[in-house]
Parts: C-alpha cells; sequence; structure tokens
C-alpha cells in the first residue's frame, strides 16, 4: 500500500486524511505538535473504516520518524488566516512551521513528492523546494484546483448545469490576484464568454478571487478545509496513480510564460514522478495583463520571504 503522510493535523489536514482514506489507495499518517489531538483523530478515522468498508491504515503521531517511507507528503501546517489577515502577514511564522516540516520528513522520506498547501501558498511552495533542495517536479502547490473548483461551483449555481458539465480553469497567484480564464473554461465544450451574460460572469469572477476571504468571514474563525483538502487528496491520487492528469497548481517557474525562479498557478500534468509537465495556454492581450500582475504580486511575496529566511 502506498503511504502518504500528513503534516498538520487541523481541520486541513484531518480532512485531507478522511478524502484519502474514502479512496483507499494509502495508508495514511497525521503528524501534529499538539499531544493526542493527531492519535484522536486518526483513532476516529480508523474506526470508521469498517463501516465505510475500507482498509486504510490511519496512524497519528507527534514524532516525524511516523512518517518514514511516504510515498507523498501533504504539508498543511501553519496557522489560519483570520479576518481581516492578508496572506502575507502569515508569512514569517508559516515560513518557520513548514521549513521545518520540510526538512524532517524529508529526513525519513527521501523519495517523497511534497504537496504544499500552507498559506502564502505559492511562497510556502518556493521555500519547501529551497529548504529541501528537491527538483521542481517533487515539489508542487495545490491552489489551481480549489480556485478552480469555486469557480466550477459559483458556474453551476448561476447555470443549473452539472458541474461535471463545467471546466474551469484559475491560473496565477493564490490570492486576489487570481486569473480566471473565462475563455478557456467552458460548459461543455461552450465557452463561458458565450453561455454566461457579461455581467454574471464578471460577478462570478470576482467571487471566485474572493473565494477563500468569502468563506474566512462566514466563519469567523478559522478557514475553508473541505475544499481544499479534496484538491490534495485529488493531487495526491494522479500522483500515486500515474493518471498523467492536467489541473492547475503551483509550479516552479523556469522560463514558462516569461516567468523564472518563482512558483505560480499554471496548468500541470500530474503522474508518478511528481510534475510531469508545464502545459502553456496563448494568453490574449487581457489575460496577459491579469497574469503579469498576478505574478507581480507573487514576486513580491518570494522577495518578502527572501529577507526573513536563509536558504
Amino acid at each position: 500500500m502506498n503511504k502518504i503522510s500528513i503534516i498538520g493535523a487541523g481541520m486541513t489536514g484531518a480532512t485531507a486524511a478522511h478524502w484519502l482514506a474514502e479512496r483507499e489507495f494509502a495508508d495514511i499518517v497525521l503528524v501534529d505538535v499538539v499531544e493526542g489531538m493527531p492519535q484522536g483523530k486518526a483513532l476516529d478515522l480508523l474506526e470508521a473504516m469498517p463501516i465505510i468498508g475500507k482498509d486504510a491504515e490511519i496512524v497519528g503521531s507527534n514524532d516525524y520518524a511516523a512518517t518514514q517511507g511516504s510515498d507523498i507528503v501533504i504539508i498543511t501546517a501553519g496557522i489560519a488566516r483570520k479576518p481581516g489577515m492578508s496572506r502575507d502577514d502569515l508569512l514569517k511564522t508559516n515560513a518557520g512551521i513548514v521549513g521545518s516540516a520540510a526538512t524532517e520528513t524529508l529526513k525519513y522520506s527521501p523519495d517523497a513528492i511534497f504537496i504544499v498547501l500552507t498559506n502564502p501558498l505559492d511562497t510556502m511552495a518556493y521555500l519547501t523546494m529551497k529548504m529541501t533542495g528537491l527538483p521542481r517536479e517533487r515539489v508542487i502547490g495545490q491552489a489551481g484546483i480549489l480556485d478552480s473548483a469555486r469557480m466550477r461551483a459559483f458556474v453551476a449555481l448561476e447555470t443549473g448545469v452539472s458541474v461535471e458539465n463545467i471546466n474551469c480553469y484559475v491560473l496565477g497567484g493564490h490570492g486576489d490576484e487570481m486569473v480566471p480564464l473565462t475563455r478557456q473554461s467552458n460548459i461543455a465544450g461552450v465557452p463561458l464568454r458565450d453561455y454566461i451574460p457579461a455581467e454574471k460572469l464578471n460577478a462570478i469572477v470576482a467571487r471566485t478571487r474572493k473565494g477563500g476571504g468569502e468563506i474566512v468571514n462566514l466563519l469567523k474563525t478559522g478557514s475553508a478545509y473541505y475544499a481544499p483538502a479534496a484538491a490534495c487528496a485529488q493531487m495526491a491520487e494522479a500522483i500515486l496513480k500515474d493518471k498523467n492528469l492536467i489541473v492547475p497548481c503551483a509550479a516552479y517557474m523556469n522560463g514558462e510564460y516569461g516567468l523564472n525562479d518563482m512558483y505560480f498557478g499554471v496548468p500541470v500534468m500530474l503522474g508518478r514522478s511528481g510534475l510531469k509537465k508545464i502545459i502553456e495556454y496563448k494568453l490574449d492581450e487581457d489575460e496577459k495583463i491579469m497574469f503579469d500582475k498576478s505574478a507581480a504580486a507573487v514576486k513580491e511575496t518570494h522577495e518578502a520571504l527572501k529577507n526573513v529566511v536563509t536558504f
């Protein structure tokens, strides 16, 4: 059986374990610094397996040694964004948490592929790659699947069409400057621009950009966890089953789209080796303006990281 370790057993980490256990393609380890918490959640999940007829093994630990031999490490550890807090406010605290999680798990699983979820997402993925020294193929950030799923959900609410017929592609940084591509997004092959009136489509784009903040403001404490965790499970499954699935993810840019030495949300192919390739869309003038604006915002956070962390 494959093995997936999830670092951070809060709402997102535990929910990722839940989604993964239901899929029954890997045993799961939950790791957290809080004593008893990962053990309790893991035991609760393990006791659910007979009910749903799955044989996944789930354990919780406060010790990174439990992660030994992991095929995939999912990093969700970090403080959550609070109302009024920008993603960049999270930078310094989460850099310490993620850096430690990445280097410690690598000691026990030198061949693992890392999926990073902690915010600010693009920059934490960059930190993980730099701290571990791993090739870009083995460090991927989860953001675009979530942002695209939010857009798909909003399109379904507006049109009444099944989410299965709705394909949306959101690129760029995981923040307010993300780039929803309405030209490439479609309903059963019909471009969204031809299916939904411009005013309503613009409202969907705006809501997508603010999707995380909308949930934060509603919850008052904490942030989204069901959809982000499901996105991590989809990525892990695509990797371990070598599906060659093309989805938007945060990837290290090495000249693609004219970007270098940064993580950014682009369409990637996921398979057993991790990131197999980056797909490059031909952007029109308006999309390129949005894309460049988002890249500039992400680059700024990367530069801020370099001021607080030494690689």
